[in-house]
């Protein structure tokens, strides 16, 4: 898989093939757990072991982990898996994320390997598109805040949110972001810096609590972030701790946006009270004390200044304008 005809200035960060690839009759993934030090690989050779890619995070982000999904059915059907058997352990893999499901839907009339990866080339081709339409929204200047990682390792190519600061940056509208660093996992610190890093993005790493200090010292414009899974509402789950920021931006009347392609929008989930919401080990945050550890949190559609997807900047009401934002057939 290529870089199509992108122009230079919307180069992806990362090959789409560097993120997640079949290899004969293997998956393979760059392992995210590794990053930024390291650059591992991990190779699957059945659903059952691309599920548990997924469920361990070797792959991550709501989109990416959908294309994982599309691969690891491809490859079961190449194997002779039973594929309702196959189709179940990769569904059950994160349950947050709708892109899973929805890929898995997609790939049941063609369980294909060609199938799986037009997928992904949709994929990115949505992210690029939808990434142009956010920079549009920054203004000259723009100091931005971004929380977990919704880059080219989060969505298997071009970045949703970081993509579109990407593109900002390209039109040189971009003058810092702010990266929370996003406990547990750090993928902000680990992920979203390495990535803007690479496209030689003005950055700082910040701990998830020092948000509401530089929004409160004027230092940012605007938040931008990714999602796993948007309701039909526009209420919207992302990593834990974006509901916080989106009350922060709402105090500071700072704009939120939300940047994630339409394979996100569950139009079937009327609004984020329906949305499952993932508990991971506690042994992340701690080995020694009880824990809670819930991966996602739902932000209410009410604080979210417009959600972007290819289809373009959709505002409120969100059960209007997001109506027609389905992936094209």
């Amino acid at each position: 898989m290529g870089r199509g005809n992108l122009s230079p200035a919307h180069q992806p960060v990362l090959e789409p093939e560097r993120i997640l690839r079949v290899e004969g009759d293997r998956v393979v993934f760059l392992d995210q757990r590794h990053l930024p030090e390291d650059e591992v690989e991990v190779s699957c050779g059945s659903a059952a072991e691309v599920a548990e890619a997924i469920r361990s995070m070797v792959v991550r982000g709501a989109p990416a982990i959908g294309i994982a999904a599309a691969y690891g059915l491809a490859v079961a059907a190449a194997l002779g898996e039973d594929l309702d058997a196959a189709d179940a352990v990769l569904r059950a893999s994160r349950p947050t994320a709708v892109n899973l499901a929805w890929a898995l839907d997609e790939m049941r009339p063609d369980p294909s390997l060609e199938h799986a990866r037009a997928i992904h080339r949709g994929e990115v081709e949505r992210c690029r598109s939808m990434a142009a339409h956010a920079a549009g929204l920054l203004e000259p200047g723009t100091r931005a805040l971004t929380h977990c990682n919704a880059g080219g390792l989060a969505t298997g190519g071009y970045g949703s949110a970081v993509g579109a600061l990407v593109a900002a940056s390209d039109r040189g509208l971009l003058a810092h972001v702010w990266v929370d660093e996003t406990r547990p996992l750090l993928q902000g610190a680990r992920l979203t810096a390495w990535e803007l890093e690479q496209a030689a993005i003005p950055h700082s790493v910040i701990v998830d609590a020092a948000a509401a200090s530089r929004m409160a010292g004027g230092e940012v414009d605007v938040v931008v972030t990714g999602a796993d899974r948007i309701a039909a509402n526009g209420d919207t789950a992302n990593k834990i701790g974006t509901y916080a920021l989106a009350v922060l931006a709402g105090h500071h009347a700072i704009p939120f946006y939300v940047v994630a392609p339409s394979s996100t929008i569950d139009h079937a989930t009327p609004d984020g009270g329906a949305i499952p919401i993932e508990e991971r080990d506690p042994s992340e945050i701690t080995e020694r004390f009880a824990a809670r550890n819930p991966a996602f949190d739902v932000t209410p559609s009410t604080l979210i200044t417009a959600i972007v997807t290819e289809h373009g900047v959709h505002r409120p009401p969100f059960a209007d304008s997001l109506a027609g934002a389905v992936v094209a057939a």
